[in-house]
C-alpha cells in the first residue's frame, strides 16, 4: 500500500487537489506533477483517478473549470477553487491533521502496561 506507485484514496486526492489549487488555478497536469513533487514521488496520479475526482469536485461545487492556455501554448482546463471549496477544503484539512495524528499516537505507542485480560 506505501509502495512509490501507491493508489491515492478518493477522498485523499480531492484534499490535495483542494490544496493546491488554494494557490491558485491550475491544469490537471499541473495538479498530478505537484502532487508527485509534494510528496517526494510516493503518490502518483493517474488520469483515471484525477479527472473523475475532478468532475466530481465540479458537480460538488468546490472547484470550476475554465478553457485557457498552458505554459507550452496549448488548449488546456483550468480548474480553480470556489469559495464553497475553500471551506471544504479547512474543513478536511482540519480532519485530516487530526486523523493523521491520531494514527500516528497509536502506530508509535509503547506496550501497553497491562498483561491482558483477568479471569
Amino acid at each position: 500500500m506505501f509502495a512509490r506507485d501507491a493508489a491515492v484514496l478518493q477522498g485523499t486526492l480531492e484534499l490535495l487537489v483542494l490544496k493546491r489549487l488554494s494557490w491558485g488555478p491550475m491544469h490537471g497536469y499541473g495538479i498530478a506533477r505537484w502532487i508527485e513533487t509534494a510528496t517526494d514521488d510516493v503518490l502518483r496520479v493517474e488520469e483515471g483517478s484525477l479527472y473523475p475526482a475532478l468532475y466530481r469536485m465540479i458537480r460538488k461545487g468546490w472547484i470550476k473549470g475554465e478553457w485557457g492556455t498552458s505554459d507550452n501554448n496549448r488548449r488546456a482546463k483550468f480548474y480553480r477553487l470556489t469559495k464553497t471549496g475553500q471551506l471544504e477544503l479547512e474543513q478536511q484539512a482540519n480532519g485530516w491533521v487530526r486523523l493523521s495524528d491520531a494514527v500516528s499516537r497509536a502506530v508509535t505507542a509503547s506496550a501497553p502496561t497491562t498483561s491482558g485480560p483477568r479471569r
